[in-house]
């Protein structure tokens, strides 16, 4: 496959750029890779050349253990993902399994299409994940490269949307992502009437801990976020209100194809910058630092 943008990934940057994360080396790193397809294996009916295409975290399973039979290849432990156990797409070509491989809407652009296959791909699953029912409120805690995704997504689906942002000077901006509400944090969410569901896309534990007191009887909280600090919570809230905890990252490969015909419906658009791959090291510090809005796809 010819690549033709792939995004420049926040959570584990670190990580990934100082090789604490085991895997194959050298690497290519790089996901949410998309591009045109150039060629095929003599095998491969499914997928032709000239397809437009990109491939989500996991590559690769199995097929043999409990979890691949049972249809959930994301808990398969011999999985391979794209930039750790196979190389990544930060690279002009990049070799994928054809039936890894998620066919791109007609009206999505490359940049477009991109952020999806990671970012608009957890926080939908996230989303499902909770059963949202008719007439919940869902709130969205951290407004960032997946949180501006989740309102969007929340609000496409029918829902009464609130913001959890710390960050005035974003207001603007939440308000146009479709956000019926901007909250600062849990006390002024649950003076606000709380939340059904809490979509969690930061990766501060004080701030999950905090958003949790606004959760209504039944309510669930959706964690997508990674922090090394413990989340603790109230047993008796736990207990009392039937509160739910769920963790979530990228889920069905039915909910990528719900998440990509949002976009292809104008219900949601990913917010990008883009560079072309000489400029990596400069998308990667911008990433680092937290300046980029929201997604840095590189491009070809």
């Amino acid at each position: 496959m010819r690549q033709s943008g792939g995004r420049v990934h926040p959570m584990g940057l670190e990580q990934q750029t100082l090789g604490h994360i085991p895997g194959q080396f050298p690497r290519i790193l790089g996901h949410e890779p998309v591009g045109e397809i150039v060629a095929v294996a003599p095998d491969v009916t499914t997928r032709k050349v000239g397809d437009r295409v990109g491939t989500a975290w996991v590559q690769e399973t199995c097929g043999r253990c409990e979890w691949c039979q049972r249809g959930k290849r994301m808990f398969c432990p011999y999985q391979k993902s794209t930039g750790i156990q196979l190389q990544g797409g930060h690279a002009e070509y990049m070799p994928m399994y054809a039936d890894a491989t998620y066919l791109i809407p007609d009206k999505v652009s490359y940049e477009q299409a991109a952020p999806i296959f990671c970012a608009g791909y957890t926080v939908y699953s996230g989303l499902r994940a909770a059963e949202p029912k008719p007439h919940e409120r869902v709130a969205v805690l951290g407004i960032g490269g997946l949180g501006h995704l989740a309102v969007q997504y929340a609000k496409a689906a029918g829902f009464a949307t609130i913001a959890i942002s710390h960050s005035p000077d974003k207001d603007k901006m939440i308000r146009e992502l479709g956000a019926d509400e901007i909250v600062r944090d849990g006390k002024s969410l649950a003076a606000a009437g709380g939340a059904d569901i809490i979509l969690s896309t930061t990766n501060s534990t004080k701030a999950m801990v905090d958003s949790i007191q606004a959760l209504r009887p039944e309510g669930r909280l959706v964690t997508m976020g990674v922090d090394a600090e413990p989340l603790t919570v109230s047993l008796v809230d736990l207990l009392m209100k039937r509160m739910r905890i769920i963790g979530s990252s990228q889920n069905g490969p039915e909910y990528l194809y719900e998440a990509l015909d949002f976009v292809a419906k104008g219900k949601v658009k990913t917010m990008v910058e883009t560079y072309p791959l000489a400029e990596a090291p400069k998308a990667y510090q911008r990433v680092v630092d937290g300046k980029a809005r929201f997604r840095a796809v590189l491009t070809m």
